[in-house]
C-alpha cells in the first residue's frame, strides 16, 4: 500500500506529478529509489541529489590556520535548530574543528578518544559528554575532513551560519580566486573535481539511464548510444567543479577560469548540515508536554 506521505516525498524529491510517483511507487513495491531512477528514465524528473535529503540539525564549521597551510571541516548534529544557535555549542564544535587541524586524528573514533586541547585533563569524548549534559540534548561528531599543503594552500567558506561550509587546497592564485572558487562550490554542489575523479560504475550507471530516456523517446538503438554520448557532457558539467560554469560568469568554466590565473585546484570538501540523516519527527506540543510531565 502506497501511502500519500511517499507520494509527497517522492515529488519533493523529483518534481515529477503525483500520479506519476503513485504510479513508480506502486511498480517498484515503495522503493524511492528505484522510483526515482524509473521517472528519470522516462524523462518526467531529474537526478535527486544528496542534498535534496537533508532533514538534519546542528552546525557545520571549517577552521585553517594563520598560514593557510592546514585546515579542517567539521560536522557536529544536535537534535534542534534551537541548540545549533547557542553560543556553547557553536564553541565547541569551532574547537572541534581545530582540534582535527592541530591533531590530525584519522577517523571520528580516534578524535574522540583525544585529549581537548581545550580541556586538557579530559578527552574530546569527555568534553562532549558534558556538553550533553549542560545543553540537554544528544550531540555527536559526525564526519571531518582535513586539509594540510606544503606547496599550495588552503581556504574556506562557511554559508548560511553554519549549513554549508567548505574547504579548498589550490596550489597559485589567490585568496580572491580561492574565496570564489569556494563559493562556487557552496552554490553548484560539485561531486568530483574532474571527469577523472568520477567512478565509472557512477558513469556507466548514467548512461544506462541516459540510453533508456532516449529509447523511451522513440530513438532507435543506433542513434541512442551517440544521444547518450552527447548528453553524458552535460552530467559531467552539473557533477565536475572543473567543468562546471563559473557562477560569476557563466560564459566561463572554473576549470579554464582557474587556468587563466595560474592556479590549479588539488582537492575540495562540501559539508552540508545533516546531509543524507533523517530528521527526527516530533510533535512540539506533546515535546513541550514530555518535559513538563518528565
Amino acid at each position: 500500500m502506497i501511502t500519500a506521505e511517499q507520494v509527497k516525498q517522492l515529488r519533493e524529491r523529483t518534481g515529477a506529478g503525483m500520479m506519476d510517483c503513485k504510479k513508480v511507487l506502486t511498480e517498484t513495491n515503495g522503493d524511492e529509489e528505484k522510483a526515482i531512477e524509473l521517472l528519470r528514465e522516462r524523462g518526467i524528473a531529474k537526478a535527486a541529489k544528496k542534498s535534496d535529503r537533508i532533514a538534519a540539525e546542528g552546525l557545520v564549521t571549517t577552521y585553517v590556520t594563520e598560514d593557510h597551510k592546514i585546515g579542517a571541516v567539521v560536522e557536529v548534529n544536535a537534535e534542534t535548530d534551537f541548540v545549533a544557535k547557542n553560543e556553547e555549542f557553536k564553541n565547541f564544535v569551532a574547537d572541534v574543528a581545530k582540534q582535527v587541524a592541530e591533531k590530525n586524528p584519522a577517523t571520528v573514533e580516534e578524535l574522540l578518544a583525544q585529549t581537548s586541547i581545550t580541556e586538557t585533563d579530559k578527552t574530546v569524548q569527555d568534553v562532549l559528554t558534558n556538553k550533553i549534559a549542560t545543553i540537554g540534548e544528544n550531540m555527536s561528531i559526525r564526519r571531518f575532513e582535513r586539509f594540510e599543503t606544503t606547496n599550495g594552500f588552503v581556504e574556506s567558506y562557511i554559508h548560511g551560519d553554519g549549513k554549508i561550509a567548505v574547504l579548498v587546497e589550490m596550489e597559485g592564485g589567490d585568496n580572491t580566486l580561492a574565496k570564489d572558487i569556494c563559493m562556487q562550490i557552496a552554490a553548484a554542489r560539485p561531486e568530483y573535481l574532474d571527469r577523472e575523479s568520477v567512478p565509472q560504475e557512477r558513469v556507466n550507471h548514467e548512461m544506462e539511464i541516459l540510453k533508456a530516456q532516449a529509447v523511451n523517446e522513440g530513438k532507435p538503438e543506433a542513434v541512442a548510444e551517440k544521444i547518450v554520448q552527447g548528453r553524458i557532457g552535460k552530467f559531467y558539467g552539473e557533477i565536475c567543479l572543473v567543468e562546471q560554469d563559473f557562477v560569476k560568469d557563466p560564459d566561463q568554466k572554473v576549470g579554464k577560469l582557474v587556468e587563466s590565473k595560474g592556479a590549479k585546484i588539488v582537492r575540495f570538501a562540501r559539508f552540508e548540515k545533516g546531509e543524507g540523516l533523517q530528521k527526527r519527527k516530533e510533535n512540539f506540543a506533546e515535546e513541550v508536554a514530555k518535559q513538563v510531565n518528565g
